[in-house]
């Protein structure tokens, strides 16, 4: 059967994703109304009366803040720009893995031509202006709320067009010689809501664009940078100088924003590329979540009354840091991905042969944890938190947030694993005890 009926569902079924559709939201929104000149948490402490006085009153204010026509117009043209930037712009081209149906993907690999095309622009501009001055980044900045809003919007408009489209058959035979769509394991239950939320369609495209994979690196991600930035020029012009942390958070997000980029053929082996459905949850987390949720740092920082100077030695503990969650990241990747190839042979790494005759590493950085990437990457997380001193524990919500994502992600994986390899799966554990954390977790 190509599309096999989904049995599991993740997030306790409709209860836990109609919480999240509703709830994610909010909390974006909640970031852009406590970070901003109006008004800036302190401490643990929230004045409500302030933050309720930034909501509209009304229906007409609410239309205005929703539908508000030039930051429509803005978000539209970011997003219809590089969509023709991705068609136009030089790229290798590369084949996922082999799906159901037996065929492979097409992709176009440009990060690399998007990332430099971006940047010229950012530099032509500054040249061009008057006291470095950026108007767009000055409307990025002022318009926050209602930017938050309008990626909110559009992702429900996406997810809901990705799941009509999921319905329409395809105009050309698949691998199989019908006219049925790959759909995700995880999004054909057949319930209407959940299906949507999760993702019906595997792979939902428009001809050869595929739409998951440019939500998942172009959007989102870049327009995180350019708020990152808009901080900085805020501060700037606000202040006449910027701080130590926010110039750091900016670097930091930003060598992990290009790494991601540049490496975006990477993805195509990823969980959320191979498996996962495309619906509301990516399409809410890649436009809305990620720029939203991942800048709340540089926004904290940017506003006169958290400035912090960190001083070299902060920075260079901090920075390296990062540095370290970055190289576990990436060797434990590259030692898993070149054992895989059999170029790691020849130094006898202890591993266990399954009943499909691949193998389990159990050796290496991979005998430390069945995750150890995670950790990586989680040590990343903290590297942009710390930057903003313990001025408020609102600023840590990337590092819970993220660490609970990274043991549900964990959590999928053994239970994936564990039907896959059966008893070999016990024997590993038993050899690699630790799901994240070396001896802790």
């Amino acid at each position: 059967m190509l599309n096999p009926k989904t049995i599991h569902r993740e997030f306790s079924g409709v209860p836990g994703a109609l919480g999240i559709t509703l709830g994610l939201p909010m909390v974006i929104e909640f970031f852009a109304l406590v970070t901003n000149e109006s008004y800036s948490i302190q401490g643990i402490s929230l004045d409500l009366d302030a933050v309720l006085k930034q909501l509209p009153s009304g229906s007409q204010e609410t239309i205005a803040l929703a539908f508000d026509k030039n930051c429509w117009l803005a978000y539209l043209a970011w997003f219809g720009t590089l969509v023709a930037l991705d068609f136009v712009l030089p790229g290798k081209h590369m084949q996922g893995v082999e799906l159901r149906d037996g065929t492979k993907l097409n992709y176009k690999i440009n990060g690399l031509a998007m990332s430099g095309c971006l940047l010229v622009l950012l530099a032509s501009r500054l040249v061009q202006s008057e006291g470095y001055f950026l108007p767009e980044l000055d409307f990025l900045y002022k318009n926050m709320l209602k930017l938050t809003v309008v990626s909110v919007i559009f992702s429900f408009i996406l997810a809901i067009f990705v799941y009509a489209v999921s319905f329409i058959p395809l105009s050309k035979p698949n691998g199989k010689g019908t006219s049925e769509r790959i759909l995700s394991v995880n999004g054909n239950t057949g319930n209407y809501f959940y299906d949507w939320f999760i993702g019906r369609e595997l792979n939902p495209r428009l001809g050869t664009w595929d739409i998951k994979l440019f939500c998942e690196l172009r959007p989102g991600m870049l327009l995180w940078l350019l708020i990152n930035l808009s901080c900085v020029h805020y501060q700037y012009h606000s202040s006449g100088s910027v701080s130590d942390s926010l110039i750091l958070v900016n670097v930091l997000q930003a060598f992990y924003i290009f790494d991601g980029v540049l490496n975006e053929e990477g993805c195509l082996t990823m969980m959320d590329i191979t498996t996962d459905g495309f619906g509301f949850m990516l399409s809410f987390g890649d436009l809305a979540w990620v720029p939203w949720a991942y800048t709340l740092q540089a926004r904290y920082l940017a506003l006169d009354e958290n400035r912090l100077q960190l001083g070299r030695f902060n920075l260079s503990l901090i920075a390296t840091l990062q540095f370290l969650g970055f190289y576990i990241f990436r060797s434990a990747n590259l030692q898993k991905s070149l054992f895989r190839q059999g170029k790691l042979d020849h130094m006898n790494f202890e591993s266990i042969k399954t009943q499909t005759g691949s193998k389990l590493l159990c050796d290496g950085w991979w005998g430390l944890s069945q995750h150890i990437n995670y950790l990586g990457d989680w040590l990343i997380g903290w590297s942009w938190c710390l930057p903003t001193g313990f001025q408020t524990p609102l600023t840590y919500f990337y590092v819970l947030y993220f660490g609970t994502l990274l043991v549900h992600r964990q959590l999928r994986d053994e239970a994936k694993c564990r039907d896959k390899y059966g008893k070999y799966w016990e024997e590993y554990e038993k050899k690699v005890p630790y799901k994240i954390i070396p001896y802790v977790y």
